[in-house]
């Protein structure tokens, strides 16, 4: 009972982890990358569709992508989309391609996205915490329910208490990297 409750903590904690190392991903640093666009949203003939879905991706320069969408007739609805996107970039079209050039980072530039990439740190680390105190409390329900002696519980949530700072830990080091990514000229 006890274990199931730490594997499922250990198992959403590591999903939080994941999920904020692809938002830290969506961040740019020096090199203008496809996966900057996997959280762009393309209303695509009235429902929502990733533009992963809709477009093929190509670097070919440090500050460039190209983007070729499947179907043309999204081109309009994927430029909209991109310029409406937090990227800062103004994509141009030429009928066939959209073609997104990053201006280069301005250290007022790099400062913001390291506040970004704090912000999304913090959000990734306040889940885990939430998903402690979840996994706290059905361990406390079963001390209450008396279906294990309080020091069973007592070790698990040292043990749950482990898992939350491993996982944080985890979250920090990304933080760190990413900083020092951004802060490279």
């Amino acid at each position: 009972m006890i274990n199931d409750i730490l594997n499922e903590a250990d198992g959403k904690m590591d999903k939080s982890v994941e999920a904020t190392r692809e938002e830290f991903a969506a961040i740019r640093a020096g090199r203008a990358q496809p996966s900057m666009f996997n959280k762009i949203v393309v209303d695509y003939y009235g429902s929502p569709t990733p533009l992963q879905q809709l477009a093929s991706f190509t670097a070919p320069e440090a500050r460039i992508i190209l983007i070729q969408p499947f179907d043309v007739s999204a081109m309009n609805a994927i430029e909209k989309a991109i310029r409406e996107s937090d990227l800062g970039v103004n994509p141009s079209n030429d009928g066939k391609l959209l073609r997104c050039v990053f201006p280069e980072l301005t250290e007022e530039r790099r400062k913001e996205y390291i506040k970004v990439a704090r912000t999304k740190a913090e959000d990734g680390k306040i889940a885990i915490r939430n998903l402690r105190r979840t996994a706290k409390q059905n361990l406390e329900k079963l001390e209450k329910d008396g279906e294990v002696g309080k020091d069973d519980v007592t070790g698990a949530e040292k043990r749950l208490d482990g898992m939350t700072k491993q996982h944080t830990d985890a979250v920090d080091d990304m933080l760190k990297n990413k900083e020092s990514e951004l802060l490279e000229v």
